[in-house]
């Protein structure tokens, strides 16, 4: 039986990492996540990591040619796999060529891609109130999950901070460009027919139960 392939689109704030990693887990899918993956080589050191250390060590980003061989490399230990969930791959419609090329080697094919959908009002108010332990790194939410004692860690009684990626003008800027590069991905896999639509509005079990029924 042919390996089922899903990839997990949204907005930055929707929640797709921690989708990921539940889905992946619950479904026995193989979970491709670029940071992790390059994180996982580098710390096995095996040739590729060791080539893509050599642009991370200079703060440069890895090409992503390399990050493709990758993810290719992982795919070609797992094709024995029900499925693998993309999570961060690709980003844009250039990379999703990539896939293409990728996937065609093994006789695969993007099966669905799960757009996990959240307006960007809701993405500003999610991302804004969210606070961080510096030390513990404990993420708290404003709203939804405050800090028992106004905007100090419970456990570690420090200060919460906001992260520099959650102030309003850099969200936006986020999300301008998520909307430029990587939504197009959506709209080119919706005229396949192959777009499932998550409501990523509701709570994270919600979302993550919705998703579950449908693939």
């Amino acid at each position: 039986m042919k390996s089922k392939i899903f990839i997990l689109i949204g907005p930055p704030g929707a929640g797709k990492g921690t989708q990921a990693k539940n889905i992946a887990v619950t479904k026995d899918f193989v979970l491709i996540s670029t940071g992790d993956l390059l994180r996982e080589n580098v710390e096995k050191k095996t040739e590729l990591g060791q080539i893509a250390k050599s642009y991370m060590d200079k703060g440069e980003f890895v090409p992503i040619e390399l990050v493709a061989k990758i993810i290719k490399t992982n795919i070609q230990q797992n094709l024995n796999k029900k499925g693998f969930l993309f999570d961060g791959f690709p980003r844009d419609l250039s990379q999703n060529v990539l896939l293409d090329e990728m996937l065609n080697e093994f006789n695969l094919e993007v099966d669905k891609v799960i757009y996990i959908d959240v307006k960007d009002e809701a993405i500003l108010d999610r991302l804004t109130n969210r606070r961080v332990c510096p030390k513990c790194k404990k993420v708290y939410h404003m709203k939804y999950n405050k800090p028992k004692n106004d905007e100090t860690c419970d456990d570690c009684g420090i200060p919460l901070i906001t992260r520099d990626d959650d102030k309003p003008e850099v969200i936006k800027n986020r999300l301008a460009t998520y909307h430029k590069v990587t939504h197009p991905l959506v709209e080119h896999f919706d005229k396949l027919g192959k777009v499932i639509r998550v409501n990523g509005e509701k709570s994270p079990k919600e979302v993550e139960t919705e998703i579950l029924s449908l693939i």
